[in-house]
Parts: structure tokens; sequence; C-alpha cells
């Protein structure tokens, strides 16, 4: 992964958040709390992950992707196109994989 030190600061801030939310989650469920509260802080967990997963894919595509597809032979272009369609699989949760 190539970010810059202020990308990846950024990205280290997200991850803590996402941490937090996640063992608010955990407190939330051992105390018992309200269903959607909880539901409210998946989401907002779920959120903070997707917006870091979205800056690691925008890399991946800007300089391993994009390497591969201007200098790599077709069997690496290859690779890398399915690897790419693996993790827009993953990631729209249609689960063709």
């Amino acid at each position: 992964m190539r970010l810059s030190p202020e990308e990846k600061k950024r990205l280290i801030t997200r991850l803590k958040r996402a941490e937090g939310q996640v063992a608010a989650v955990r407190r939330m469920v051992e105390q018992d709390h309200y269903c959607v509260d909880v539901l409210v802080q998946i989401s907002a967990a779920r959120g903070a992950l997707s917006r870091v997963s979205q800056v690691i894919l925008r890399s991946h595509v800007e300089t391993c992707v994009q390497s591969a597809l201007a200098h790599g032979d077709e069997a690496e272009q290859a690779r890398k196109i399915d690897e790419l369609m693996d993790v827009f699989a993953r990631f729209s949760g249609s689960g063709d994989r």
C-alpha cells in the first residue's frame, strides 16, 4: 500500500474511531441496550470501515492495478482484473465470488 503520511494518519484515525464504535457495540450488548441503539452504533462502525476501505481500494487501483495494466504481461493484467472483480463482489455484497 502506498499512502502518503497524511493519508495514513487519517486512515489510522478512522480505524481507531471504528475500534471505539465496535467496543461501544460490545458494551451495549453486554448491558442490554435498546436494539435500535445498538444497530445505529453498528451502522456507524460499518460506515467508518467503509470509508477506510474506499481509500485503500482507490490507492490499490491507482498504484498496483494501474502499473499492472500499463507494464504487466497479459497474465498479470488478467490476475489484477480478476482480483478487482473479487473485491467488487465482496463490497457489493453480491456474494458472486
